[in-house]
Parts: C-alpha cells; sequence; structure tokens
C-alpha cells in the first residue's frame, strides 16, 4: 500500500479525527477490517457485521500493532481513532480517494459468469510485460475491492478487478471506487434474479459501472451476448467486442478442444491472427482469452506476448479446476452456479475420455423462477451423454424430477442414444452422498463437482480428491 497519513484518511472519510497533533502525521502502511490481519503501522476500521462486531477487536488490533481505528463509537481502549457515521462508507471513501492518487491502470472485470477466470486470463496475459496486481479469492464485492484497492502498490502497473453485485445500486458504489480504465463485459446470464429480476434487469445494474469510468475509457464485452452487443460508442468508452460474430473486433476463428486439458484456438485481432493454447477447458475460456487479446492490445502488448500470457494461465481453485487425485480426476467448479454455467461445466464433463460422473448441488439467488431453472438444468444433464448424474439439495430435486422425465420422454422417442442415458440418483444433502461414495464411484472416474458457493461442496471436492 502507498503511504498516507492518519490526517489525510480523516479528510478524505470526513470524519472526527481524535488524536494528538503529532500523531496526525502518522503513516498507514495498511488498511484491514480483521483484527487478525492488523500488523504493525496498520490502521484497522471497525465495521459492524450480522454476527461480529469489529469494535469488540479493537484492544486486539491495538495489540497487534495498529497505529489508529475508524469507528463509529469512542474506542474503549486508548487509541488515535477517526469517529465515522458508518464505517463501511468511510472504508469506501478511503478506497476512492487512494485510487484516485494511483497512477496504475485499472481493468474492471464484470459480468454474471466467468468473472474469475477472465480475470486470471487477463492478469496472466499483462503479467508478461506489466507489473501486475489481481483480485485474489472472493474479494469482490464492497468490502473485497477496498481491501484490493489498497494492495495496489505505486510499482504496480496495471490492477485488474473483479466486481460482483447482486442488488441494484451497488456497482455505482464499486465504480466510484475503481474509476475503471478499461472494462471487461463477460456476459448478461440469469443469476441474482432475485434482486434484480429479468436480465434486462441484469444488464441495467452491470451497467452502473459506466457512470465512473475515466476518460478514454475501453469497453471490451461479449459481441454474442444479445444484451451487450447493444453497447456503443455513447461517449462513456470507446466499444470493442469479442466473440464468434462476424463483427466482433476479436473474432474467435477456430476452436480445437484438447479435452479436460484446454483448447487450442485462432482469435482474429486487428493487429493480426492469433494462435494460441488456452490451457483451461471449455469453449469459454477461450472467450475469456479473446477478452484478455483485447486488454493486452490495448496496452501495447505483441501477439507473441500475449501467447506466451495464455499458455501460462493457471485455474483457480473451485473454478473448472482440474485436480488429479488419488482414485478420480475432479473437476472442481464449486465456488458458484447458475443455469447458464450448470450447463458450461456439463458439456466440459462430456469431453472427458473416462467414465463421467456429476454431483451438481442448489443454485443460489435465482429468485421466484428457481425451480423451472433447476429443472433446464436437469434436462440438460439427462441430455449430456455422461454416465452419472447425482443432484443434491433442497432445489436440486427440480434438477433431478427433470431429469428423469427428460430420460423418460427420451427412451419413448427411440430408446436410448449410443452412449446410452445417465443413471440418475438424489440426495436431500451431501452427507448422504459421502456415505454411498464407494458404490457410486470407479477408480479412474472423471467427476464434476459443482453448486453455488453456500452448498459447500468444496468438502466433496476435498474427499474426493483424496485431500
Amino acid at each position: 500500500m502507498k503511504e498516507m497519513t492518519l490526517f489525510e484518511i480523516a479528510s478524505a472519510v470526513s470524519g472526527t479525527l481524535v488524536a494528538k497533533k503529532e500523531e496526525e502525521s502518522q503513516k498507514i502502511f495498511g488498511i484491514v477490517i480483521d483484527s487478525r490481519k492488523v500488523c504493525p503501522g496498520f490502521l484497522f476500521v471497525a465495521t459492524k457485521g450480522a454476527r461480529v462486531d469489529g469494535h469488540a477487536f479493537i484492544a486486539t488490533a491495538k495489540e497487534a500493532g495498529a497505529v489508529a481505528v475508524i469507528c463509529e463509537k469512542v474506542p474503549d481502549v486508548e487509541i488515535p481513532y477517526i469517529l465515522v457515521e458508518d464505517s463501511l462508507l468511510a472504508l469506501r471513501q478511503a478506497a476512492a480517494h487512494y485510487r484516485r492518487g494511483l497512477s496504475t491502470k485499472i481493468v474492471a472485470v464484470t459480468g454474471s459468469v466467468g468473472k474469475t477466470s477472465t480475470k486470471e486470463v487477463i492478469a496472466s496475459v499483462l503479467s508478461k510485460k506489466f507489473r501486475v496486481c489481481k483480485t485474489q479469492g472472493n474479494f469482490n464485492n464492497e468490502i473485497g475491492v477496498p481491501l484490493t484497492i489498497f494492495s495496489i502498490e505505486e510499482k504496480d502497473e496495471i490492477a485488474v478487478l473483479e466486481l460482483g453485485i447482486n442488488h441494484f445500486g451497488e456497482m455505482h458504489r464499486l465504480g466510484e471506487m475503481a474509476m475503471p480504465d478499461v472494462c471487461v463485459y463477460t456476459n448478461i446470464g440469469q443469476c441474482h434474479l432475485e434482486f434484480l429480476q429479468s436480465r434486462d434487469g441484469i444488464f441495467r445494474a452491470k451497467t452502473e459501472l459506466l457512470d465512473h469510468v475515466r476518460e478514454n475509457a475501453l469497453i471490451i464485452a461479449n459481441g454474442d451476448d444479445d444484451k451487450l452487443c447493444a453497447l456503443s460508442n455513447d461517449g462513456r468508452g470507446r466499444c470493442v467486442f469479442f466473440g464468434k460474430g462476424e463483427k466482433s473486433d476479436y473474432r474467435i476463428e477456430q476452436i480445437c478442444p484438447k479435452g479436460i486439458f484446454g483448447s487450442a484456438a485462432t482469435i482474429q485481432t486487428p493487429e493480426g491472427s492469433l494462435t494460441t493454447f488456452v490451457p483451461l477447458p471449455g469453449e469459454h475460456m477461450v472467450r475469456n482469452a479473446a477478452a484478455a487479446a483485447a486488454v493486452a492490445q490495448h496496452f501495447g502488448m505483441t501477439l507473441s506476448e500475449i501467447d506466451a500470457g495464455m499458455r501460462s494461465v493457471e485455474a483457480v481453485g473451485g473454478r473448472s479446476h482440474i485436480i488429479s487425485g488419488k482414485w478420480y480426476t475432479i473437476i472442481d467448479d464449486c465456488y458458484n452456479a447458475n443455469p447458464a454455467s450448470m450447463k458450461a461445466a456439463l458439456a466440459l464433463l462430456s469431453m472427458a475420455t473416462t467414465r463421467k460422473a456429476a454431483i451438481l448441488g442448489d443454485m443460489f439467488e435465482l429468485g421466484e423462477n428457481a425451480k423451472a431453472l433447476h429443472a433446464t438444468v436437469g434436462e440438460a444433464a439427462a441430455e449430456s451423454g455422461i454416465d452419472l448424474a447425482v443432484f443434491v439439495g433442497e432445489l436440486s430435486r427440480a434438477m433431478y424430477e427433470a431429469a428423469r422425465k427428460k430420460e423418460a420422454d427420451l427412451e419413448k422417442a427411440g430408446g436410448k442414444r449410443e452412449k446410452g442415458l445417465p443413471k440418475l440418483l438424489y440426495f436431500h444433502a451431501k452427507e448422504e452422498l459421502l456415505e454411498k461414495q464407494a458404490e457410486l464411484f470407479c477408480d479412474g472416474d472423471t467427476i464434476l463437482i459443482k453448486a453455488s458457493h453456500g452448498m459447500q461442496f468444496s468438502e466433496l471436492v476435498d474427499i474426493l480428491s483424496g485431500k
């Protein structure tokens, strides 16, 4: 983190600074909201959560080396503090101030599906020429984004930030902090419908970001998405598109799948043809690579530099991460899920050359049509050509029932296909599945594990991969 003084931060958040005169010039070397992450010279922000009130840990933060605190009430211990009405608002205000003082270029990645993998490909490519900072883990919300911004150092040339939302207005707040030079839109899918109501609502919410871009910003969007293709050069930035369509500026001309280990691809760019290999499985990863090529060329990278970055990208745990376990090959895609990503994951699993099994769990925040949307995934599973589909969770019963109905319809229509129909099983909870795992899977199986993060399927990944 670039140094800021305590007085500077107090001014940025419009707070009341209570400190000795000599303490006002105290330099701050880090800002955190978790007292366990405090290091000497840090400022601790005491926030009120649903279960934990950070004000109870001010003394702990001081013992760990915190030199000051942002808080909503006077601390019980003697420490310089900035008194504010809303600590989370102050956190965002401090991050926006910090960002305005950076010369670092910021690339913001958002969309319904593929934000993290796209961020990883972009960061991998850019790192071949620049010093890059990127979002770590799931730090993509109103708490994670400011903390990521504080992690940007003066010597970082480009920062790649992932921005995730599920309510209207959130992207305005994220955009006010990020102030991106480049915006990347992956797609507009069916997620967070509980709050955003429709794909049109999702589009409106995601494009709130464009009100906060820097002058002469570049907007990179999926030209094959029926919502995003409507973006235009309307004064908020210059638009370019990636995809398979003829009008895409970064056009995917050829994809040669190499199973679950990636794809060879040719992407036509304004600077020439890029032939590369993306070591992450699925056609959607090639789309991510096309977006990354657009970002890289914007920053002056050559085709050979872009190719080297593509080939070195690595998967993130929980995001189509291939694990060669003791008994099975695991496709770990259990960080999050929606209908589009579920179907894409099933398509990926179908590429495996071994016996293929899928463990699919509940998808959250789908609103009033949740059961119908789960049913579409069940139908896709029945038609996917895999050998075993296991559905887990209360909402996933709709997946299971739809898969059984689709299986019956397929049999009536003309018997089983060449590969046959998958065996279909349902469990209410993952503990029931684990009791039966030895009977369900065979040595050498490729197993897809996918659900919304709240299902905590990472436990299944650890057990089935032999960890």
